[in-house]
């Protein structure tokens, strides 16, 4: 990730059809890799020459002979002409369509606007599977272009052609880094100079640098101002290509000066490039005055571009493998891998790693060991995402960043450097409230509960994904959870109760009360206060440490008050008010007594009670 590098971006491909498509790059091959063209022309003469055909050839052929040794890694066919273009058609009896279509404008003086278009399609496997041969292409038809607008012919611009690019590999050439640059551009006597930049080059080495072009409509007779710089230098290579006559109707691959209207060019540049250069500036030319003094220039639309440079460099890109995701937690887990593919030398060990939350920096590793030509290294890291980025955002992986943005690596490809993927986690659960849990109070405010009542009320696979917590924190942290629910004391009233039940992504969780009530109490009919530790005193179950503000009051038949207890006083029949006998057993009889609770949930309890001994 060399952010050095000026790139370039000329223009956005559309899908299908593509107008005024500025060159740039299309695709990149590293490796022991060159290339070879064919092709041929679809007209008859040079329409500058010979001016009795206002046609196109049905087809015309080439011959591809690529040595035994050499393996075919990609292949592009390329067909152009005048108007605004034909998708489809036939090589070797086989029907193509094009992958796109570009297309450029040229405004006559005299004849208005006239287009001109030029098609691609990746026929690799095709061409695999055909092998060496002789390739015959037909069926392009611009007849109705031609005849519908005689400016085409009147101006000497109706034209068709075609062209095969084949990248192959050679175990015994050089690595090399081959840039295919393609779209469709145009000079004339309107627009007479045009510069293009072809960017995203490293020249380590020059030895053996070439550039070829695939033109469209150049005249060998419109020499006027024609000419073509690399990085300021005229090149040229005659006697087929001087240097006032780059697009002359050429094949330098056949050394063919008959491909009328159509250039299949390629030219050493060892001498024009230098190493360490990491852009190739072309800046073509036409246009001058005749003798007449009257303006005159070749239309020359230029199809692609492609650079064949020896430069031994390692090209990082980075993939995310998986991640893992905690419930309730913004860190993540994240298994990657660095490659280093289609490249001409090794990635060296510690090529910094940063990692961005959208945009914003959140971890930083960098690789362990060197990374060999198409090997690769794969690494975890745990990340924390802040608080501040949204639980919904986009993960960034960057290679050879520094967590600036910048990087320590020169790259045959500075552009790829970075991954992506949208994350969402995995936000806290709602808590859902079930109903409380009721049951009678034993004494001071405490009950005993059966937790796993609630079960029914809630979802759950199996008991074991089911756990009981007193607090939230412990239910999130997974601490201190109850071990037997079955039987639970209550330590306040009301008591919150937590339950946490784990599901395939996160878990579910869900509160309730434990509520503690006063039940009534059962009140005996007799009792024998005499010590003989059996029922010794009135004994009220559900009473004492439950209704603790109750007062209890006992009346003999005559209706005088003997007896005033409280939670603290129980009766053992003997009397605590009158003015006799206090503090004395009462005989044996039958006694009334009034019970206030003091609770509003309840009435006051009265009745009778026997004593005997």
């Amino acid at each position: 990730m060399y952010r050095n590098l000026i790139y370039i971006v000329l223009s956005v491909v559309l899908s299908n059809s593509v107008f005024g498509q500025e060159i740039e790059l299309f695709q990149q091959f590293n490796g022991r890799y060159d290339y070879l063209a064919i092709g041929n022309t679809l007209n008859q003469f040079e329409n500058n020459i010979d001016r009795s055909f206002c046609e196109i050839l049905p087809e015309s052929s080439a011959d591809l002979n690529l040595a035994s040794n050499r393996t075919i890694i990609a292949a592009y066919l390329y067909w152009a002409g005048s108007g605004t273009g034909d998708d489809t058609i036939t090589l070797n009896n086989t029907e193509f369509v094009a992958d796109n279509i570009y297309t450029v404008d040229y405004n006559d003086a005299t004849w208005g606007l006239l287009n001109y278009f030029s098609c691609y399609a990746d026929i690799t496997n095709y061409i695999i599977s055909t092998g060496n041969g002789t390739y015959t292409f037909s069926d392009l038809d611009i007849s109705e272009t031609l005849n519908n607008n005689e400016g085409y012919c009147e101006n000497r611009t109706n034209f068709g052609g075609w062209s095969i690019y084949i990248i192959y590999e050679d175990t015994n050439l050089p690595i090399n880094q081959i840039n295919l640059f393609q779209g469709l551009d145009i000079i004339n006597r309107n627009v007479q100079e045009l510069i293009i930049s072809l960017d995203n080059v490293n020249v380590l080495d020059n030895t053996g640098a070439k550039i070829g072009f695939l033109a469209w409509e150049g005249d060998a007779i419109l020499d006027f101002g024609e000419s073509l710089l690399i990085n300021g230098n005229l090149i040229s290579n005659p006697p087929l290509n001087p240097g006032n006559n780059a697009f002359n109707g050429t094949n330098s691959f056949t050394n063919s000066s008959t491909f009328y209207n159509a250039d299949l060019d390629v030219y050493n540049i060892e001498n024009n490039i230098e190493i360490g250069d990491t852009s190739v500036e072309i800046k073509l030319t036409t246009g001058d005055f005749d003798e007449f003094g009257i303006l005159r220039a070749d239309l020359i639309i230029i199809n692609n571009i492609i650079t064949v440079l020896n430069s031994q460099l390692p090209d990082a890109t980075i993939q995310l493998d998986d991640f893992i995701l905690e419930c309730v937690s913004r860190d993540i887990l994240c298994n990657y891998t660095v490659y280093n593919v289609n490249c001409t030398e090794v990635l060296p060990a510690f090529t910094p790693i940063a990692f961005y939350a959208n945009n914003e920096l959140v971890a930083q590793s960098e690789t362990l060991n060197t990374i060999p030509i198409d090997g690769s290294e794969t690494q975890s890291i745990n990340i924390t995402i802040p608080d501040n980025i949204p639980d919904n955002f986009t993960l960034e992986l960057a290679i050879d960043d520094d967590g600036t943005r910048n990087g320590i690596v020169i790259e045959l490809n500075e552009l790829n450097n970075s991954s992506f993927q949208n994350i969402e986690l995995i936000p806290e659960p709602p808590v859902v409230t079930l109903e409380p849990l009721l049951a009678c109070d034993v004494g001071f405010d405490t009950a005993e509960f059966d937790l796993t009542e609630q079960l029914e009320h809630i979802d759950y696979n199996t008991i074991d994904d089911v756990a009981f917590y007193e607090s939230y924190e412990d239910l999130i942290n997974q601490n201190n959870a109850i071990s037997i629910p079955e039987i639970y004391e209550n330590r306040s009233d009301p008591q919150s109760i937590f339950i946490r039940v784990e599901n395939t992504i996160c878990f579910d969780n869900y509160v309730f009360d434990l509520t503690v009530e006063n039940c009534p109490p059962y009140i005996p009919e007799v009792f024998t206060p005499n010590n003989d530790g059996f029922n010794d005193w009135f004994n009220i179950q559900g009473l004492y440490n439950i209704f603790e503000n109750h007062k209890l009051l006992i009346y003999n038949r005559f209706g005088t008050l003997i007896f005033e207890g409280d939670n603290n006083l129980k009766w053992y029949g003997r009397t605590n008010r009158g003015i006799n006998n206090l503090n004395k057993l009462v005989p044996v009889g039958t006694y009334y007594y009034v019970l206030y609770p003091n609770d509003n949930n309840y009435k006051t309890w009265t009745g009778w009670v026997y004593v005997n001994y």
